[in-house]
């Protein structure tokens, strides 16, 4: 089958997740900035997520770009990718509206963690399908960055309950490394 369909829910799925992130953004009940300054580490989750979920509708866009169709367990990998980006607006919320404390932080390495995962699983199914020689399989080689961002999750996990902000600059460093699209597939696509 296409991959059409697969490819329009998706972007619909992720706009939704971001419509429901921002509109978690309370509005001040004050005219001065003052009463901005208890919404900044909302603010700042937010921000940091949105970058996240961008990092992933980018490179989701590009997988797809490789490929022509897909097939039912491509689906379901697409759609476990999706249920744990769904819940980027709960930990998001979580761990702005308790201050980037320890649990919180932890749960939002956690979720992370699974998309990257989930991700992964997305990749190697678009592979056993389309082949070990296709544009995709080369374009993603070893995929060392994909590898390093779940290691530094896993670290960053247990990091978050002895210091917090710690854990959050390593999601920082792992947003930061993928902030620079991912060109190993426009460079396949375009020889």
């Amino acid at each position: 089958m296409g991959k059409g369909r697969l490819e329009a829910f998706s972007d619909g799925v992720l706009a939704i997740i971001i419509t429901i992130m921002v509109l978690e953004l309370k509005v001040p009940h004050g005219s001065d900035l003052a009463a901005l300054r208890p919404l900044i580490p909302v603010f700042l989750s937010y921000v940091l997520s949105f970058v996240f979920l961008g990092i992933y509708w980018n490179n989701h866009h590009h997988l797809l770009q490789a490929i022509r169709h897909v097939n039912g367990r491509i689906l379901w990998a697409n759609l476990h990718l999706l249920f744990w980006l769904s819940l980027i607006p709960f930990v998001t919320g979580w761990m702005g509206e308790n201050h980037f404390s320890a649990l919180p932080v932890a749960l939002y390495g956690i979720v992370l963690l699974c998309a990257a995962i989930a991700y992964f699983i997305l990749t190697q199914s678009l592979i056993s399908y389309h082949g070990k020689d296709s544009v995709l399989a080369i374009a993603l080689g070893a995929d060392f960055k994909g590898k390093v961002s779940v290691v530094f999750y896993g670290v960053a996990i247990p990091c978050a309950f002895v210091n917090s902000w710690f854990a959050c600059a390593l999601y920082i460093m792992v947003a930061v490394m993928w902030l620079i699209p991912d060109r190993r597939i426009e460079k396949t696509l375009n020889q």
